[in-house]
């Protein structure tokens, strides 16, 4: 490994695989399959991004296919999402991604991340359960040890756990749809892999 190249991976917002909560540097081990970057969190939920139209699962109105939805619609959904009084281990491990990957992001983005993390157990190439997604060895860095750390209760957690329930449900319209991977758009990983869509700070791939 060069100077130039361990310079680089020194650097806040470079995971080998999935972002890294700013609380929790990543710790790189490279992977010629699937190393992805991202930018730490600012903590700050944004609810004014677009995000296209109503999925057929919620679908409750004769125009719901073809209505235009904001970012606000899918705040309300949501809030109206009951957290459950205990949680399965594998959507504690969803959610939890949701909040160390992405919690800074709007919930759109939150979303997008939810469904890598999905699409990753669905895809025969990684685990086949959530858990066994986030827990793989050298993928998520905020893991250590093998173990999630302590989420802090609070708003963000809540919602964290809200968008973990809409996108194992298929609930709402995800706007990176097959994403395997993203990293933050300030990086150039020059993958050879097939953009999907850029949502925030994040551009995705599969």
């Amino acid at each position: 490994m060069t100077a130039a190249t361990m310079l680089l991976l020194a650097e806040p917002g470079f995971a080998s695989d999935l972002a890294a909560d700013a609380n929790f540097p990543a710790l790189i081990t490279p992977s010629a399959e699937a190393p992805v970057a991202v930018e730490p969190a600012d903590l700050s939920i944004k609810t004014d991004v677009p995000v296209g139209d109503i999925t057929e699962n919620s679908d409750d109105t004769p125009d719901a296919k073809t209505a235009p939805v904001t970012a606000e619609s899918l705040a309300a959904l949501v809030a109206a999402t009951p957290r459950p009084a205990e949680m399965d281990p594998e959507l504690r491990c969803l959610a939890g991604t949701v909040y160390f990957e992405s919690r800074g992001e709007s919930l759109v983005g939150q979303l997008a991340v939810a469904h890598v993390v999905i699409n990753r157990a669905q895809s025969g190439r990684f685990p086949k359960s959530l858990c066994g997604v986030v827990h793989q060895r050298s993928q998520f860095s905020f893991v250590r040890g093998g173990k999630m750390p302590a989420v802090r209760e609070g708003a963000q957690w809540s919602n964290a756990i809200a968008i973990a329930q809409i996108a194992r449900d298929g609930s709402w319209k995800n706007h990176a749809p097959g994403a395997l991977f993203f990293h933050a758009r300030y990086v150039s990983p020059g993958w050879r892999k097939t953009r999907i869509a850029q949502i925030d700070n994040h551009i995705f791939y599969r």
